[in-house]
């Protein structure tokens, strides 16, 4: 128990479904390299802006995955349902947060101060893309409910379907084939949007299936329950500023990148996409270690839910070294589907550029394993503020303060403002690292104890054949 069997049975369909993601957007950003360059330029800073506001929301409502394993390690099955359920109010929230943002996205980004064509397709991508926050957010929460009790395979298979149907949206109308308009960046951003409705509407439909609500879901399940909300957020709401500060660091990051010029934002959009496919598969990793973490406190077995973190770590780490040797040895495999649609003098440049920052990727990317393993750790147990603080600081201190200075005061090159995120995240993978050896997270949990002594017949102590 807590091997690496156990792990790779939760951690496989996570794997695959991190994965499907990745590429979803690898796919979305090729596409608009070959469209155009603005295109690609464009897509990065306004995606990312977008994901750093959702953040916020998706890390509170995905934090209900650590819920759903600590009660479903306790057996304590009929509280699964209601916590499930408190992550719909978060997306309502989150959703019509992002709705009262559309109007402010032209000053957001005129803010930045990107040459005017950015700008016009920053605006434009950023506009749509908040459409589907509602959807995107409320996904979180409703995976949790699988990938809690170490039933990741839905997950799989359900973004798989939304993968497919962005590509497929993707080609047809950022090219206008098949009768439908040309809409470039426009485009990718509907289907974005399309996708994250797709899978919505397929969990949604599943998790109103009798048989998950009969053992899960009592009958006031979907009802606002303020008590344990409260509990939501007190967990998961330093989760999801956690989230929130790590994708703002790399937001600002990217914004003081673009005041190099469209070249060198173009090539830092390219060199993350490519990090992307190495790094979406870990992520999966960290969300079965996490899963793990989660289940075994709630049987009380800290012993082998460290083991679990272990197995975690060693296949994650070999993993990454082997994606590292590559980006050293063989850049242009990963380079070539960018530059594939594209031809021209200032294309050459951003390949070369490309070529450079990938040796950055692969020195951090040993580190981004102790990064994404031992965080997933803590934060299944309950240590989510001592992330939070800990993002926080480094994020201001070690990333954008530097960058700043060194982009913006000093005009520095492109190098050494990716010198600068190399440092913050090796400092982020020793200190989670060195938090875990602690082992103060061995005795936290987010749930609450069960009463005892209470009849079988209550919900609060379900009967031993369920």
């Amino acid at each position: 128990m807590g091997g690496y069997r156990e792990l790779l049975g939760i951690a496989l369909p996570l794997i695959l479904s991190t994965s499907a993601w990745s590429i979803q957007h690898f796919v979305d950003r090729m596409f608009l390299t070959w469209y155009s360059t603005e295109a690609i330029a464009a897509a990065m800073p306004s995606g990312i802006l977008n994901f750093m506001i959702m953040t916020l929301f998706i890390g509170t409502a995905s934090y209900i995955n650590t819920f759903v394993a600590q009660y479903f390690g306790a057996k304590q099955y009929k509280k699964i349902g209601p916590i499930v359920w408190q992550g719909s109010y978060i997306a309502i929230f989150g959703g019509i947060v992002h709705l009262l943002l559309i109007p402010f996205a032209r000053p957001i980004f005129s803010f930045f101060n990107h040459a005017p064509e950015i700008q016009s397709l920053e605006v434009i991508y950023f506009q749509i893309l908040c459409l589907g926050a509602f959807p995107a957010i409320a996904s979180s929460a409703f995976s949790s409910f699988f990938s809690g009790r170490g039933r990741p395979w839905p997950l799989m298979w359900i973004n798989f379907i939304a993968t497919l149907t962005n590509i497929i949206f993707d080609y047809l109308l950022i090219f206008g084939h098949f009768g439908f308009p040309e809409m470039g960046i426009r485009g990718a951003a509907i289907a974005t949007v399309m996708s994250a409705c797709v899978s919505f509407t397929i969990y949604l439909i599943i998790i109103m299936r009798p048989e998950f609500c009969m053992k899960f879901c009592p009958s006031s399940s979907r009802k606002f329950d303020l008590h344990l909300l409260r509990r939501l957020i007190q967990f998961g709401l330093p989760n999801g500023v956690q989230f929130f500060l790590d994708i703002a660091g790399f937001t600002a990051f990217l914004m003081l990148m673009g005041q190099l010029g469209r070249d060198s934002l173009a090539a830092t959009n390219i060199a993350f996409n490519i990090n992307n496919l190495a790094f979406m598969p870990m992520i999966g990793f960290g969300i079965a270690v996490s899963v793990m973490v989660g289940q075994y406190l709630g049987e009380d077995k800290p012993v082998l839910a460290q083991k679990s973190v272990y197995s975690g770590f060693h296949i994650t780490i070999i993993y990454m070294s082997l994606m590292a040797m590559l980006y050293l040895t063989n850049p242009n495999i990963f380079i070539k589907p960018f530059t594939a649609g594209s031809s021209g003098d200032e294309m050459e440049f951003i390949r070369k550029t490309v070529v450079v920052l990938l040796k950055f990727v692969a020195l951090y990317s040993i580190f981004d394993t102790l990064n994404i393993i031992f965080a997933a750790a803590i934060k299944g147990a309950g240590d989510t503020r001592f992330v939070m603080w800990m993002i926080s600081f480094l994020s201001v201190t070690v990333l954008i303060v530097p960058t700043y200075l060194a982009l913006i005061i000093w005009k520095k090159s492109i190098f050494v403002g990716w010198a600068i995120i190399t440092v913050y995240i090796i400092s982020l993978g020793t200190i989670f690292f060195l938090r875990f050896l602690g082992g103060k997270w061995k005795n936290m949990r987010v749930i609450e104890k069960p009463i005892p002594g209470l009849p079988s017949t209550f919900v609060e102590t379900p009967t031993p054949d369920v």
